[in-house]
């Protein structure tokens, strides 16, 4: 059996980090909730120990809805990818299971700090100095999602929380994580940001993890202009329809003191082509290597 047809026979995930909650019993929730996809976050105050931790309230709705495209398939779900993650720039998910309501649910570490879209979207100075360490820490996020054997498939400045010091940030949400299989690569699975949406998603064609690097691409384009690559004003699904229709907006022309050789990097994955753009996240690290950190 392969690495993952060893995981699958156990049922998935850890049997010790799957749990039932009674979470009014453990916890003290912040009054103020933010609402996803398919999910309600929320700050959780552990009453023993005060410590803080974030929950992730999963709607059985929208869930089950998202998962039954994948029927047949033993596909794991949100919390079993999660806890599998174990990197410095990846947000750290402690458990899940179902609450005593009956609530699925996942808790993780809290990052005190603002989503990366505010942040762009607000044009916030204190990013600049800081970007290109920004940019190294989010390209290595999606490589340790992949050497998992995942699709994270929602790569999005919203899935990027930056520390109040704009000195680091961490990748959260494997609401739409695949595993990088075949049987979850085939057409037909449109899912994402549409902004940020690669065009053989949109295309209902076959993907593969190039798609999170096309992801990538536009949120880098954004950090470093605080524009988006097709000038986009629509947030519907018709926006991503033009990431094959025409080229995107050369950087250069927002950024003409950008270094052309990061410039490079960042138009090649928003290629329209798959086999354009960079082969992984290792080859966009080894490009990015030789570039100082005060270039960006």
């Amino acid at each position: 059996m392969g690495l993952f047809d060893k995981w699958f026979s156990k049922g998935g995930g850890s049997s010790g980090s799957r749990k039932k909650l009674d979470l009014s019993a453990k916890y003290e929730l912040d009054r103020h909730s933010f609402s996803g996809t398919m999910s309600k976050f929320r700050v959780a105050r552990e009453i023993k120990t005060g410590e803080l931790y974030g929950i992730k309230l999963l709607d059985s709705e929208k869930r089950a809805y998202f998962e039954q495209r994948f029927k047949g398939l033993n596909k794991p779900e949100e919390g079993e990818i999660a806890i599998q993650m174990d990197h410095p720039n990846i947000v750290k998910t402690f458990e899940y299971g179902t609450t005593t309501k009956g609530e699925h649910y996942i808790l993780m570490e809290y990052v005190c700090g603002p989503g990366l879209n505010t942040l762009i979207n607000d044009k916030n100075p204190g990013l600049i100095p800081y970007r290109m360490t920004l940019l190294n820490q989010m390209v290595q996020s999606i490589e340790a999602v992949h050497d998992k054997g995942f699709i994270h498939r929602d790569i999005c400045p919203r899935n990027f929380i930056s520390y109040d010091d704009f000195k680091k940030l961490k990748l959260i949400d494997f609401g739409l994580s695949v595993p990088d299989l075949p049987e979850f690569r085939t057409p037909g699975n449109r899912t994402g940001t549409p902004q940020y949406m690669a065009p053989e998603v949109v295309r209902r064609r076959p993907t593969d993890k190039r798609l999170d690097l096309f992801s990538l691409g536009v949120t880098m384009y954004k950090l470093l202009c605080f524009e988006h690559p097709w000038e986009a004003t629509d947030t519907s699904g018709l926006a991503a329809l033009s990431h094959d229709q025409r080229p995107a907006t050369n950087i250069m022309n927002h950024r003409p003191d950008l270094h052309p050789a990061l410039a490079k990097i960042v138009m090649k994955c928003l290629e329209a082509n798959p086999d354009n753009r960079p082969k992984d996240a290792k080859a966009i690290l080894r490009a990015m290597a030789d570039l100082k950190s005060d270039i960006a």
